[in-house]
């Protein structure tokens, strides 16, 4: 039988398939918050466009990094399809809850920096 493309492409470590739909979800987020609202969020600090825009792909480069590291590299898929769906949901929410949090964070530090 035929393989995938992404049977070739996405590899743990030990060569075994990972899902990439993960990794490819945290990149792209990442990617799009560093560089939609970064530069914007460090000219708030009177930090220079260019610089602010360098610092956020600097950002997101050591994000994706991280999550290749954590979603490709070193996941084990044996283990992954073993965890019940409930737990694999609580770690959803937490996380949500955890990015919302720093968002609102974020937030007031801005709102209190333009007043």
């Amino acid at each position: 039988m035929k393989k995938s493309y992404y049977e070739y492409l996405i590899t743990n470590r030990h060569g075994e398939t990972v899902d990439p739909v993960p990794f490819i979800v945290i990149t792209g987020s990442t990617w799009l918050l560093c560089l939609s609202f970064g530069p914007l969020y460090l000219d708030l600090f009177g930090i220079p466009w260019t610089q602010g825009l360098l610092t956020c792909a600097i950002l997101a480069v050591v994000a994706s990094s991280w999550a290749y590291r954590r979603f490709v590299w070193t996941v084990d898929p044996a283990v992954q399809d073993s965890l019940p769906a409930g737990i694999r949901f609580h770690r959803l929410c937490l996380g949500g809850v955890i990015f919302g949090t720093i968002l609102i964070i974020l937030a007031f530090i801005a709102a209190v920096m333009i007043a």
